[in-house]
């Protein structure tokens, strides 16, 4: 079934389109235009770039097979970017084949861009061995597991039928795969010889008498790359400079030299936008976010997000659901909220604002499933006393010792405090807040070394599924040791649901049985904002997080 018709107007629910105003870099239509989306890179490998400015570099220096741009009523829409058509066809035993034409393109050292080089990249992601955080983006992909299994990525059913023809088959019918798979820095093409050759380079130079260790990327006016720009300069900490890929298979309108400048923190970054270094600007500064916040009228952006407190099922205690419940009612969600900063909002439920529902908004359609309200806090303490008591211990004391890690990052450290405070007073429980590092904190979930956690529950994707899918029995990514049969079935169904209405109805049932069990506590989600000008338009950003600022044009007064 041809569905390219449709993908040329599919808008990508989440994205938001901005104008900016040319600052000092800015002076001419196309000419030049700064930057500061946050702070140096710390990886420009498409499968670990987790920092949205080093996204945001990928995205101008690489072109994934679809695309996100600007039509022309403002509305971000997908198209095709390396793909020059796409096929999908669906098979009796549930599968879901994807054929995409390549269109014919170059890479920046003027050879051309296969089908093989997807295949490549896409292998490499899911590759245990590679630890990528985003391999889960190719778990809809069949094969996945068994390539993952046996350590042969052969598996994966990615493969290139010729140089211009990709195909890839899904295990079900996975509404979001175009708009959130093939258009993610994770799964961008990238050249097996060239990454090598690279690797090579960076070995032998790292080997040298007081070489520092170095990756394949980082000397990255040594990339090749396949998208609108290139990397012209780059003064490591301060500054990238990348200006029009003349091999580019299509005319640059935006800017031809766009300028990324790095600041370490928001207020670094206010002052590089306050003296016109810089024409747009993000993360803002919490005084910015609060005088932004004062106006009625202002909303913020949704960030994909939810932060959550984890419960390890896989502890004696935490086994137990009512124990989980108890000790779930005694936060007092909205202190919490407050605890967090000005762009922090109550969680109604795993899944925040923002994801689509359709035309709507999930998080809206499906309602609050959380009472976070502080009117009725002394009644759920009430509840959650009767039922500990019901679970056989008489206090907190007597689920004895027990730690709740965090990462010790913005206001996270007085989250910590606080509820565990709050279980002290609440319950009579003795737990320890933890700080740790981003990477400790992650560890600790996957290897199940852990009582109690508080972490950022992100996706893959912007659709409710990829915030649910993770909490599967057989999912890698379940990391509270979750394990219940219809919740499962939920999930199984849903990824082979092809009508759109019924696919929702099961989302909502699947994120309320998860909750109901309590193997999760969802805290808040956070808003953000962007500061820009006036005078240019056509920026966007994505719902996932990174920008686009290829298609920006001065504004038609």
């Amino acid at each position: 079934m041809r569905i390219w018709k449709k993908l040329m107007c599919l808008a990508l629910s989440g994205a938001m389109c901005l104008g900016l105003l040319a600052g000092c870099a800015g002076e001419a239509d196309g000419v030049s235009l700064s930057v500061c989306v946050g702070p140096a890179p710390v990886s420009l490998d498409p499968i670990y770039a987790e920092e949205t400015g080093d996204q945001t570099i990928l995205a101008h220096l690489y072109e994934n097979l679809m695309r996100v741009t600007v039509d022309v009523s403002g509305s971000p829409t997908v198209t095709g970017g390396m793909a020059k058509t796409v096929d999908q066809e669906e098979s009796y035993d549930g599968t879901v084949t994807y054929t995409f034409r390549l269109r014919s393109a170059k890479w920046s050292d003027g050879v051309n861009v296969k089908a093989g080089d997807f295949v490549y990249a896409w292998q490499r992601l899911a590759d245990p061995a590679s630890r990528s955080p985003y391999a889960a983006l190719l778990s809809v992909v069949a094969g996945y597991d068994e390539a993952r299994a046996a350590g042969d990525m052969t598996k994966l059913q990615v493969t290139a039928r010729n140089d211009s023809t990709l195909v890839v088959v899904l295990s079900g019918h996975y509404d979001w795969f175009l708009t959130e798979v093939c258009t993610s820095p994770a799964t961008m093409p990238l050249r097996q010889d060239v990454l090598q050759k690279l690797k090579d380079a960076a070995e032998e130079r790292s080997q040298r008498p007081g070489g520092e260790k170095l990756r394949w990327w980082s000397d990255p006016m040594a990339l090749v790359c396949n998208g609108p720009y290139q990397v012209e300069s780059y003064t490591g900490g301060a500054s990238l400079s990348a200006v029009v890929n003349e091999r580019y298979y299509s005319n640059q309108a935006g800017p031809q030299t766009l300028v990324f400048h790095f600041a370490d923190t928001a207020e670094e970054a206010r002052s590089l936008y306050d003296h016109r270094t810089v024409d747009a600007v993000w993360p803002l500064t919490e005084e910015r976010m609060a005088e932004l916040a004062a106006d009625e009228n202002w909303t913020s952006i949704p960030e994909m997000g939810t932060y959550a407190v984890l419960f390890n099922c896989g502890r004696e205690m935490l086994g137990d659901s009512l124990v989980r419940q108890a000790v779930h009612l005694a936060i007092d969600r909205d202190a919490l909220t407050a605890a967090a900063g000005v762009s922090a909002l109550a969680a109604g439920g795993l899944v925040p604002p923002g994801v689509p529902e359709g035309e709507e908004d999930f998080r809206t359609a499906g309602g609050a499933l959380l009472d976070g309200g502080g009117e009725t806090y002394e009644e759920r303490c009430v509840q959650a006393r009767a039922l500990l008591s019901e679970a056989g211990y008489d206090s907190g004391v007597s689920l004895g010792e027990m730690t709740y890690l965090y990462e010790d990052a913005g206001s996270n450290g007085a989250v910590a405090q606080l509820i565990c405070q709050m279980w002290q007073e609440v319950l009579g429980m003795r737990v320890t807040p933890v700080g740790v590092t981003n990477r400790e904190l992650w560890a600790a979930l996957r290897s199940g070394e852990y009582d109690l956690a508080g972490a950022d529950l992100t996706a893959v994707g912007n659709d409710a599924e990829c915030f649910l899918m993770n909490w599967t029995s057989g999912s890698s990514n379940n990391v509270v040791q979750y394990t219940n049969s219809a919740y499962d079935t939920l999930m199984a169904i849903i990824a082979n649901a092809a009508n759109s209405t019924a696919r929702m109805g099961c989302l909502h049932d699947a994120e309320d049985l998860l909750i109901s069990d309590c193997v999760m506590a969802p805290l808040y989600t956070r808003g953000t904002a962007w500061e820009m000008r006036e005078t240019l338009t056509g920026a966007c950003r994505d719902a996932r997080g990174w920008f686009s600022f290829a298609s920006v044009v001065t504004r038609v007064a």
